[in-house]
């Protein structure tokens, strides 16, 4: 690990102020991911900003959506009356993540801009765009059983980690972020990217700017919701595939339904066009199996996650069931 400069900032302010002049600069909170990457030597910024100290973690209701500031933690958000009673679907999803450790350290803001990454992004040692851009993908003919299936690209096919945003991407959360030049919005869809040929970036956010809070407009899809995750092990491991499930229901006609999948892409994968197959229909498992099927159309295998073909529909079915209580 190399030496760094480190600074507190008590405000927005000061923290966006921290980062000024300096590309190799990072906010640094609960560290989960990038005090990681440091110690690995993958990431070597030259100045660290500590923004743990600025009034960034309210969860609160504020007309007609629910406000998570961005350094609220992890298992705080998972546990809150409110995200139980409104948005359980949230909270299901960062249960499944990572360890109760980790999850009573990272931020809400963390979870978004950890690195998509694999394997080869922590070895030093071999090719990879994201940690060095131009070097190669050695996933690409290597060891790729946890890849993408969906959107990649030459350069990289490695998935994004969070389960927290395949819930957040399905319940059309926006991002409030800010900069010099005040605050924006971003629909969360957009806010993480696809490889295409600038994989070393994740996501959208500029140099100077910093995660605020994230903002879930109020809805109707408590009732009927539910996260389902496959992994090799029980904790502490990413989703080989899952799925975030939510409905809307007047009996067993599904009026709405969201529906988002993790472990298969570069960023959270909206499945849009199986939701809007499922408008209208009754509730059974073979509208589940058709919608299943809309949904993997163009996906892609590489050599070792061919599995992934099979097994996505079928975790899609099994979240669908739950969350319409056919289990």
């Amino acid at each position: 690990m190399i030496q760094f400069q480190y600074e507190r900032a008590a405000t927005t302010k000061a923290a966006i102020n921290g980062l000024a002049n300096s590309t190799h600069a990072k906010f640094i909170a609960g560290g989960t991911n990038l005090v990681d990457l440091m110690k690995r030597n993958v990431m070597a910024p030259t100045k660290l900003v500590d923004i743990n100290r600025v009034p960034l973690k309210d969860i609160q209701q504020l007309n007609g959506k629910i406000s998570i500031g961005a350094l609220a933690l992890n298992s705080q958000v998972a546990d809150h009356p409110l995200i139980l009673e409104k948005h359980p679907l949230l909270s299901q999803a960062l249960n499944a993540g990572a360890s109760a450790q980790i999850r009573n350290m990272a931020t809400v803001g963390g979870n978004m801009m950890q690195r998509t990454r694999c394997p080869y992004f922590y070895d030093t040692a071999l090719p990879c765009n994201k940690r060095e851009p131009g070097s190669g993908c050695g996933a690409l003919e290597g060891v790729n059983r946890m890849h993408a299936i969906f959107g990649t690209s030459e350069q990289c096919i490695a998935v994004h980690p969070s389960d927290m945003c395949i819930a957040l991407v399905a319940l059309d959360a926006s991002v409030i972020v800010a900069g010099p030049k005040g605050e924006r919005r971003i629909p969360f869809e957009e806010f993480h990217r696809l490889p295409g040929n600038q994989p070393e970036k994740d996501n959208v956010l500029q140099n100077n700017e910093m995660i605020i809070s994230v903002e879930i407009p109020d809805n109707e899809l408590s009732k009927n919701a539910h996260y389902f995750k496959v992994r090799d092990r029980a904790s502490y491991a990413f989703a080989l595939v899952s799925v975030a499930a939510a409905l809307t229901m007047d009996g067993k006609v599904i009026r709405d339904a969201r529906l988002a999948m993790g472990g298969v892409a570069h960023k959270p994968w909206r499945l849009r066009e199986a939701e809007r197959s499922l408008a209208g229909k009754t509730v059974s498992e073979e509208t589940f199996r058709q919608a299943a099927e809309i949904a993997m159309q163009g996906a892609k295998a590489f050599k070792y996650n061919a599995f992934k073909l099979k097994l996505g529909p079928n975790v899609i079915v099994e979240a669908l069931k739950n969350a319409a209580g056919l289990v």
